[in-house]
């Protein structure tokens, strides 16, 4: 689960900007914290604002750390995208930090970054009345717990570490992931995390083959998908996988490319390799090797023609609103049945304002779900304290330097009865766009 993310001189963000989920002191919705580790943290966030406040960019920092503890790499926007409306932050760093629990543990990790070099970095255990480092790095050392420092066999280790293994670009949480020794158990246990179950969805998202390939042989998905698009009334009624052999779905296009997956699926045999569909992006399909057959797996949307009879669609022939609602699917699951963090940029996208707020209000009513969910918007249909607790509402709003700043609806230690939509669009929380004089444009001076 997701507690804290801070982010310091990345784009909008200009000063040390925390972004959280832990509860406040409403008694409401008692059933939206999770207990991790003795810390208390909220199931779900709503972070609202105008075109560019910097909603958007609190996502694309997560991204940015989470490539960086996990591709091993500095990304891109960590060199170029500081905060630029100041003189002072261009020569500064940028500055990102991340806490969060996964299994029995709590853990904190931190890292400062200049001109494509790591100036510090820090990994540690937390919790209540806790507070462990694990290793911390400057430019010019490292230093490990007491325990393993005290250990005179790690002694070689750390020489070839600091003097072979590191570079200045190059995190140390990622290259201690690759060594697989039990003194960094809990640097493999925190890497799985953010690699697997801190999921982030762009507004360019789309299902991956994984998804075709779950509907195909996981017990109790395919009518989990079904009923939820016939709740919807999106026309669809059946779900069908079809298979086609490698040979005659790539046909002429039959390349090294597709030997080169061949042998990857070979190499791992329940793996499952994703392609868009004929180059299209919206369109995935799944790419399987079963009993030693190489299969490739597609989604068909059955509707009911004026006959009653099915009549097969693709996924690029359904509508707006459905094709995002299969994008959506396997988050809703994993969201329901494990303990992930999904992180949703413009949810509302394509979907109608009634599916968008039924989708929430189910998440939120549940008292059986798994999962932490998070995600930017403008729908004000789902400002409801019915459905939103005080301190999981959150505003973003850009200041008169331009800088992003975040803050929760609990700020405001507003009444359970209030009416949060209107107080919102009346621009009681700020957040909202100021359209100045726009009704004195004369837009046609350029004529």
């Amino acid at each position: 689960m997701l507690i804290r993310f801070i982010v310091k001189n990345l784009y909008s963000f200009k000063d040390q900007t925390e972004f959280n989920l832990l509860p406040g002191r409403t008694k409401r919705l008692e059933h939206h914290k999770y207990n991790k580790n003795g810390i208390e943290v909220l199931k779900q966030t709503a972070i609202y604002g105008a075109n560019g406040s910097g909603k958007s960019n609190l996502v694309k920092a997560i991204g940015c750390l989470k490539v960086l503890m996990t591709a091993g790499r500095i990304p891109y926007a960590m060199n170029t995208q500081k905060f630029k409306l100041s003189e002072y932050t261009l020569s500064e760093p940028v500055e990102l930090a991340i806490e969060f629990s996964c299994n029995a543990s709590t853990y904190f990790y931190s890292v400062s970054v200049q001109n494509g070099t790591i100036l510090e970095e820090y990994f540690g255990e937390t919790g209540v009345n806790m507070d462990r480092m694990i290793f911390t790095r400057s430019v010019k050392n490292i230093q490990f717990f007491e325990e393993f420092e005290k250990n005179e066999k790690n002694t070689a280790l750390k020489n070839v570490i600091e003097q072979s293994l590191l570079k200045p670009h190059l995190p140390l949480f990622f290259l201690l992931n690759d060594i697989r020794e039990e003194a960094f158990k809990e640097i493999h246990s925190a890497f799985a995390w953010i690699a697997t179950k801190l999921i982030l969805m762009g507004t360019e998202t789309n299902a991956n083959g994984m998804f075709v390939q779950n509907i195909d042989v996981l017990d109790g998905y395919k009518p989990f998908v079904k009923d939820l698009l016939k709740s919807f009334n999106t026309g669809v009624v059946e779900l069908k996988v079809d298979k086609t052999s490698f040979e005659e779905y790539f046909g002429e296009n039959y390349n090294e490319e597709v030997e080169k997956i061949k042998d990857e699926l070979i190499s791992t045999p329940t793996s499952v390799k994703s392609l868009p569909r004929n180059g299209r992006s919206s369109e995935k399909i799944a790419l399987v090797n079963e009993n030693s057959k190489f299969i490739v797996k597609e989604l068909l949307l059955l509707h009911n023609d004026e006959n009653g009879n099915n009549v097969d669609f693709l996924v690029r022939e359904e509508s707006d609103g459905t094709k995002r609602l299969l994008d959506f699917i396997p988050a809703i699951h994993q969201l329901i049945k494990f303990d992930c963090t999904f992180i949703i940029d413009e949810m509302e996208r394509s979907l109608h304002p009634t599916i968008i707020k039924e989708l929430i209000s189910k998440f939120s009513n549940d008292e059986n779900t798994k999962g932490q969910l998070i995600f930017t918007t403008h729908e004000s249909n789902l400002l409801d304290q019915e459905i939103f607790r005080t301190d999981e509402i959150w505003f973003a709003e850009k200041n008169l330097n331009g800088a992003t700043k975040l803050y929760s609806l609990s700020d405001f230690k507003e009444h359970s009865t209030i009416d949060i939509r209107k107080g919102y669009l009346t621009g009681r929380y700020g957040a909202i766009p100021f359209l100045g004089n726009l009704h004195e444009l004369n837009w046609h001076n350029n004529d």
